[in-house]
């Protein structure tokens, strides 16, 4: 199991338009659950993960955004109308334990923006970051850091080009800075988790 956090941003760094939405919405080719990669980058997820403010929505959404995975929500009350299959938790780490213990070997979309995000890794339990950059610049928004530690390493592993213009960029992360003098020749997520230096 890994969890993988997925989030689109601007060319100039915003990962929310100036309203407040998140960036992928203002491009002209988004297509929800369709466009961008989702579709490739869901099919080895079994569940989500994510924040009240993020899963309240999908209580009054036409459709369920999450059809095919189980789902953990982070919240400090269970939101009226919540189905009986969504887990809630007030504590990150017990709920985390929750995720665990349901897993069946399958990937986790950690869904929400840099605090949420922020608050997994924060636990060790964030190992991988998606960014989607879109080409447009929005002048104002949600920056991706300082809300993410900008002490977050991160290793690059690939990236692609996407219809219309996007680029994908995914990183292994880690807990120490970025090009750290600590990191040994042989770091990598497993060695991190396992205790190994």
């Amino acid at each position: 199991m890994q969890i993988r956090a997925r989030m689109s941003m601007s060319a100039d760094g915003y990962v929310t338009t100036p309203s407040g939405w998140p960036a992928l919405t203002a491009d002209p080719a988004f297509v929800s659950g369709e466009s961008h990669g989702i579709r490739d980058f869901l099919e080895g997820c079994e569940a989500a993960l994510m924040g009240r403010t993020t899963f309240e929505p999908a209580l009054t959404n036409e459709r369920w955004p999450w059809p095919n995975l189980n789902v953990f929500v982070l919240g400090s009350r269970r939101p009226s109308g919540t189905p009986d299959h969504v887990v809630t938790d007030s504590d990150p780490a017990r709920l985390l334990e929750k995720l665990r213990a349901a897993n069946q070997g399958g990937d986790v979309h950690l869904v929400g923006g840099p605090r949420t995000i922020e608050t997994f890794r924060a636990l060790g339990a964030l190992d991988k970051l998606e960014l989607v950059v879109l080409p447009l610049l929005f002048g104002a928004g949600m920056r991706l850091t300082p809300s993410l530690d900008p002490d977050t390493g991160l290793t690059f592993e690939r990236e692609r080009a996407l219809p219309g213009g996007s680029v994908e960029i995914v990183y292994a992360v880690s807990g120490r800075a970025s090009g750290s003098p600590a990191r040994d020749n042989d770091w990598s997520p497993a060695s991190q988790r396992s205790g190994r230096k």
